[in-house]
């Protein structure tokens, strides 16, 4: 059977950013007329989130302008297409690609609507192939850029010696509701930041790079109210439930154990933990239980801290990371990340 390998990783920032420091007093202007108690609050979230800085394709002061649904889309799309364009250029580059031996073009993106979807103008901004296969991926959340990796495996594994490129768009700073006054909604803005990643995968006989052992999802039954999207006149409103960490805790032993054991392997085996950072919270909690097993995800939480959680991109990020790193022959890493569903992604490298 035909390898698969993770040939690059690359990133793209929007232009705007900004430390959590300097968004305060943007937070304290909205939140002017509410409750002062609240205000603090609020204040603490943000100052507690593990979030230094965080990047945006708006500025700050139009994100805390009331603006239509239609507006904050249309700047969306503009920019996820440019973003788009950047990141792909970026890890072709990397990898010394030319852009028209990509075989299949994977776009994931759930905080703006596009028909077309990303993979059709990036077909035409970077020349691909009039048969590129595409397929968007668009209401997976957090967990979709793991999906978009497993959707390539499966592609790649049908189809030897091919190539496969995944992109990841996400502006949840472009979901932000100013009148909404929940924690769902504060919590998420205290987190979320903007953000591009493309990984490039490859199932030719000399590719270079980790390859992928397996990989597998997760569904948590009767769970859809856990985290999402509603769309509301003003756009896409976050449902963020208090309950998401004690879910994960509760299913955590059958999402990895089985997984590891059908590939021949362990979590004692597992050198290098790539895990989506989807909050302070939900790190801690993830934390907890691989620090009773010997292990870290500091590179989780340090890209939690550089960037905030940038959707299903922000795991791409953390694998660019170990991409980056030195990383001896044989050596196993898990990636994982959590989504609307509720479900757990998993995929499984060795070096």
């Amino acid at each position: 059977m035909n390898e698969i390998h993770i040939v690059a990783a690359a990133k793209q920032l929007p232009k705007y950013s900004r430390e959590t420091k300097d968004i305060i007093p943007f937070v304290s202007l909205w939140l002017a007329d509410q409750d002062e108690r609240f205000q603090r609050k609020v204040v603490k979230i943000f100052e507690g989130a593990a979030v230094d800085k965080r990047y945006s394709i708006m500025d700050p002061a139009a994100v805390f302008t009331a603006t239509s649904f239609e507006d904050k889309n249309r700047i969306y799309a503009r920019e996820v297409k440019e973003l788009g364009t950047k990141v792909l250029q970026n890890a072709l580059s990397k990898s010394h690609w030319d852009e028209r031996s990509i075989d299949f073009l994977i776009t994931v993106s759930c905080t703006g609507i596009m028909i077309p979807s990303l993979d059709a103008y990036l077909i035409n901004s970077m020349g691909l192939r009039q048969d590129v296969v595409r397929l968007p991926v668009t209401e997976m959340g957090c967990a979709a850029g793991i999906s978009g990796l497993i959707y390539a495996q499966n592609f790649l594994k049908a189809h030897p010696g091919k190539r496969a490129a995944v992109v990841a768009v996400e502006s949840p700073t472009a979901t932000f509701q100013l009148n909404d006054y929940s924690m769902a909604n504060m919590v998420s803005a205290a987190i979320f930041g903007d953000g591009a990643a493309c990984v490039l995968l490859s199932s030719e006989e000399n590719a270079k790079g980790p390859k992928v052992v397996g990989s597998e999802m997760y569904h948590f039954t009767d769970t859809t109210h856990l985290m999402g999207f509603d769309l509301t006149d003003f756009g896409l409103k976050m449902i963020l439930d208090p309950d998401v960490p004690q879910a994960i805790s509760a299913h955590f032993p059958d999402i990895v154990h089985p997984f590891l054991e059908k590939h021949g392997t362990d979590i004692g085996k597992v050198d290098h933990l790539v895990f989506h950072p989807g909050g302070k919270k939900i790190v801690q909690t993830v934390e907890d239980l691989f620090g009773k097993l010997g292990k870290n995800i500091d590179d989780t939480r340090e890209i939690l801290r550089l960037y905030g959680n940038m959707s299903s991109a922000t795991v791409l990020y953390v694998l660019e990371r170990f991409l980056e790193k030195d990383i001896a022959t044989g050596e196993q890493g898990l990636l994982l990340s959590f989504g609307p569903g509720f479900s757990a992604q998993r995929v499984l490298l060795e070096w």
